[in-house]
C-alpha cells in the first residue's frame, strides 16, 4: 500500500490562511481531506475552495478562546492548529520604535502562544504546527524583532512539545524565501528577486505549497513520532551576504 497523507475527518484551523504561505497550507490540508477553518482579522475577498472563515485577532487571548469555542460548536472537534499569521515590514533596528517592535513580537510569537493555550483543552491527541522562519535561525538584518520572535517561536515549539507530550504533538516549519504575492517587490523588482533566488542551492524560492506540504506531513499520522521538531524548508540555505545586500 502506498504511503499517503490522510487527514480525512480532521478539523484544522489555519491563522492567516487565505493568502501567501497560509493559502498554500490551507490548500494542502484541504487536499489531504481536512475540514479547514481560515482565521484572519478581516474576511478576505476570496476564500480557498472548501474553506470556511472565522474573524479573530489572534493576538487577543479572549478572542482566541472565543474562536476555539466557535470551531468546537460548528464542528464538534479540533485536531490541527497551524499558527501561520505573522510577518514584518523591513526596518533597521535603530529606526524601529519600541511600539513597532512590541507589535511584531506580539503577532509573530505571543499570538501563537495564546492560541495554542486556548486550543489545548480541545485539541487533545491533536497537532500544533508553528510556522517560523529562517530569519529565526540566522541574523535577520532589517527585521530584527521579527527574527527574534521567530527564534522564540522555535523555542516555544520545543517547550510545548515537551510539556504537552504525549497528548499533543507540537512542531515548527522554518521557511526560507517563499515566492508569495509580494516577493518581487520585496527584493526591489524581478531582477532583485532573481538574484536572491540564485543564492539558493535548489535554484528557486519555495512556493506556498512547498511549505503546505511540510505542514501537512507534520499534521499527519506519518509524523506520529515527531514532536518538538523544526522542519527547515529553505532549499539548502541562502547566501547571507547577498541576502543582506538586498535589504531582507
Amino acid at each position: 500500500m502506498a504511503l499517503t497523507i490522510d487527514l480525512d475527518g480532521r478539523v484544522a484551523l489555519v491563522t492567516g490562511g487565505a493568502r501567501g504561505v497560509g493559502r498554500g497550507i490551507t490548500d494542502r490540508l484541504f487536499a489531504a481531506g481536512a475540514t479547514v477553518v481560515v482565521v484572519g482579522r478581516a474576511e478576505p475577498t476570496e476564500l480557498p475552495a472548501g474553506a470556511t472563515f472565522r474573524a479573530a485577532d489572534v493576538r487577543d487571548p479572549d478572542a482566541d478562546a472565543e474562536l476555539v469555542a466557535a470551531v468546537m460548536a460548528d464542528h464538534g472537534r479540533l485536531d490541527i492548529v497551524v499558527n501561520n499569521a505573522g510577518g514584518s515590514p523591513s526596518i533597521a533596528a535603530a529606526e524601529a520604535s519600541p511600539r513597532f517592535s512590541a507589535k511584531i513580537v506580539e503577532l509573530n510569537l505571543l499570538a501563537a502562544l495564546h492560541l495554542s493555550h486556548a486550543a489545548r483543552p480541545a485539541i487533545d491527541h491533536g497537532v500544533i504546527v508553528n510556522v517560523a522562519s529562517l530569519s529565526g535561525l540566522r541574523p535577520s538584518p532589517g527585521t530584527a524583532a521579527y527574527g527574534a520572535a521567530k527564534a522564540g517561536l522555535v523555542s516555544l515549539t520545543q517547550t510545548l512539545a515537551m510539556e504537552w507530550a504525549p497528548d499533543v504533538r507540537v512542531n515548527a516549519v522554518s521557511a526560507g524565501m517563499v515566492r508569495t504575492e509580494g516577493f518581487d517587490d520585496y527584493y526591489g523588482g524581478p531582477g532583485g528577486a532573481a538574484a536572491a533566488e540564485a543564492t539558493i542551492p535548489m535554484g528557486r524560492a519555495a512556493t506556498p505549497h512547498d511549505v503546505g506540504d511540510a505542514v501537512a506531513f507534520l499534521a499527519s499520522d506519518l509524523a506520529r513520532y515527531v514532536t518538538g521538531a523544526n522542519l527547515v524548508v529553505h532549499g539548502g540555505g541562502e547566501t547571507l551576504a547577498l541576502h543582506g545586500l538586498l535589504g531582507h
